[in-house]
């Protein structure tokens, strides 16, 4: 082979090679975001990147809510076991924090349901807490009746307004 096609043959070959390392570094990476593993801030598989997509995978792999029987804050085993998935899903993602939205159904006066979706949103924060999730990553607050996802007056959908939703903010709250 003449000396002077070499030179461009070696270096056609060393770029066809870097390229393929790239492309299996590439490969790699994506194969890990679709795992739901923490690859870096913002990386939620199939649902994109950033606050909408990590919410949109809380909502839709984790779940984001939790329901209560009437007039009460104690947590049943199906709410225990949306919030251990969440705990496991806050230990993968350190970046986010997040509000914890408490609600009640539209009986009672304003002041009991502000208190009662207090109480709610304080039970998910100690669930939540005792399970490894920093404290200071929660934030809690209540609406009490103001945000209903149902109206009617039927017990159809008062028991979907007793909640405590969880939202990802994806900043660190600070402690007060």
């Amino acid at each position: 082979m003449r000396p002077s096609l070499l030179a461009p043959l070696t270096l056609l070959a060393a770029a066809a090679l870097a390229a393929g390392c790239a492309s299996t570094d590439q490969t790699a990476a994506a194969g890990s975001s679709r795992l739901g593993g923490n690859s870096g801030y913002g990386s939620y598989g199939r649902y994109g990147s950033g606050q909408a997509g990590a919410n949109a995978m809380l909502k839709n792999e984790v779940g984001d809510l939790v329901y209560f029987s009437s007039d009460s804050s104690d947590l049943t085993p199906e709410a225990q076991r949306t919030l251990q998935s969440q705990a496991s899903f806050l230990s993968q993602h350190l970046e986010q924090a997040v509000t914890i939205e408490g609600h009640a159904d539209e009986r009672g006066t304003r002041e009991y349901n502000i208190a009662l979706g207090a109480r709610r949103a304080n039970a998910v924060k100690g669930f939540l807490s005792s399970h490894g999730v920093n404290g200071s990553r929660i934030r809690v607050i209540s609406y009490g009746k103001e945000r209903p996802v149902a109206t009617c007056d039927d017990i159809s959908c008062w028991s979907q307004n007793r909640r405590a939703q969880t939202v990802l903010t994806g900043t660190q709250v600070s402690q007060r």
